[in-house]
C-alpha cells in the first residue's frame, strides 16, 4: 500500500465570526479547490465565555453542508423549519442547507466554562443544491468507538472504518470522518481512500506524519515508550496536515500521544461561486440567492 505523503502543514489562524465569537480558521474562503469537497473549517476551542456566548445569530446558509462536532460544553440550534435542538460533548449535527435555510448556533460552555467544538463546511454538487434541507443529528453514544491492541482509539463519525461504519449517511462527498488518539511512542498507518481528498487535523497532543521528503523517518533526542522522537518537528496543537496521493497515512506519535480529525472526501471539481455563507457554482445563481433573500424567497416549500 503505498504512503500519502504531507505535503504540507499550516497552523489555524485566530479569527473572530459570529457575534464575536474567538474561533481558528484552519482553512477557508482562499483556494478553494486545495480540500474539494470542503470549502472550511473552524476549531471553536476557549475556556473564555466572553470570548463565545453571542454565539452564531440567525443567518443563511445554501449550496453546502455543515458538519458541527461537540467536544465540550453545548450548541443549541434552531431554524426557520421550526427545528431546535442542543448538542452535547461528543455530539455530532450534519446539516445539508440545500435550496436554503436560516439558522442559530448558541454555544454555552460546560461546568468550566469551557467550550470546544468544530465546524466543517462540504460543498453540494450542483444537482444537489437545491435539495430540501435535512438534518441529521447523532448522539454520542451512537459513534462507533475502537480500542486497537496498541491503544490506537478511534470515533467513527462518518464512513467506514476498521469493520464499523458511522451513523451519518447520504452525504455526498462519501466522506470519512475520523476521532483518533494514538498513544505516546507509536508508530500507526491509517487507510484512506486514493481518490479522496484527505487531511489531519491536530487538536492535541504532538506527532509527525511520514513526508515526501523522508518516508521512512526516524526521529531521534527523546526516548519515549522505547521510541525515539524529535520533539522539535512534531505537528502539534491547531496544526493542518495536507496529504498527497496514497493509500495510506502514517503517524508517530510523540511524547504526549497525540489526537487528530482524519478527513477525507471526493472531490466534486466543479465551478465554484461563494460569497459568505451561500456557495453555488455559478455568479448568476449566487446573485439569485441573494435576491430571493432580500426578498423572503429564500426559504422553498417542501415537496
Amino acid at each position: 500500500m503505498t504512503l500519502r505523503p504531507a505535503i504540507s502543514t499550516t497552523n489555524a489562524q485566530a479569527t473572530i465570526e459570529g457575534a464575536g465569537v474567538h474561533l481558528h480558521r484552519a482553512f477557508g474562503f482562499h483556494k478553494p479547490r486545495t480540500h474539494d469537497p470542503f470549502l472550511l473549517f473552524d476549531d471553536f476551542r476557549n475556556d473564555d465565555p466572553s470570548a463565545y456566548a453571542g454565539g452564531f445569530p440567525w443567518h443563511p446558509h445554501r449550496g453546502i453542508e455543515t458538519i458541527t462536532y461537540v467536544l465540550a460544553g453545548d450548541v443549541e440550534h434552531s431554524d426557520s423549519l421550526g427545528n431546535v435542538g442542543r448538542l452535547g460533548a461528543g455530539d455530532v449535527q450534519w446539516m445539508t442547507a440545500g435550496s436554503g435555510i436560516l439558522h442559530q448556533e448558541m454555544p454555552s460552555g460546560n461546568a468550566r466554562g469551557q467550550m470546544h467544538g468544530f465546524q466543517l463546511w462540504a460543498n453540494l454538487p450542483g444537482s444537489l443544491k437545491m435539495t430540501a434541507p435535512r438534518y441529521q443529528d447523532v448522539e454520542s453514544k451512537d459513534i462507533p468507538e475502537i480500542t486497537d491492541d496498541d491503544g490506537t482509539q478511534v470515533r467513527v463519525i462518518i464512513g467506514e472504518f476498521w469493520g464499523k461504519s458511522g451513523p451519518v449517511d447520504g452525504i455526498a462527498a462519501d466522506p470519512l470522518y475520523l476521532d483518533v488518539f494514538v498513544p505516546a511512542g507509536i508508530r500507526k498507518r491509517f487507510r484512506v481512500d486514493t481518490y479522496r481528498n484527505t487531511f489531519a487535523y491536530v487538536f492535541a497532543g504532538a506527532g509527525r506524519f511520514t513526508d515526501a521528503s523522508n518516508p521512512r523517518s526516524v526521529l531521534l533526542e527523546k526516548e519515549v515508550m522505547g521510541q525515539e522522537l524529535n520533539i522539535r518537528d512534531l505537528s502539534g496543537d491547531r496544526t493542518l496536515v495536507q496529504f498527497g496521493t496514497g493509500g495510506e497515512i502514517e503517524v508517530q506519535a510523540g511524547p504526549e500521544g497525540i489526537r487528530f480529525l482524519l478527513v477525507a472526501g471526493a472531490p466534486i471539481q466543479e465551478p465554484i461561486a461563494w460569497h459568505g455563507p451561500i456557495v453555488m457554482n455559478t455568479r448568476e445563481e449566487l446573485i439569485q440567492a441573494f435576491d430571493d433573500l432580500r426578498n423572503d424567497r429564500f426559504i422553498k416549500p417542501a415537496g
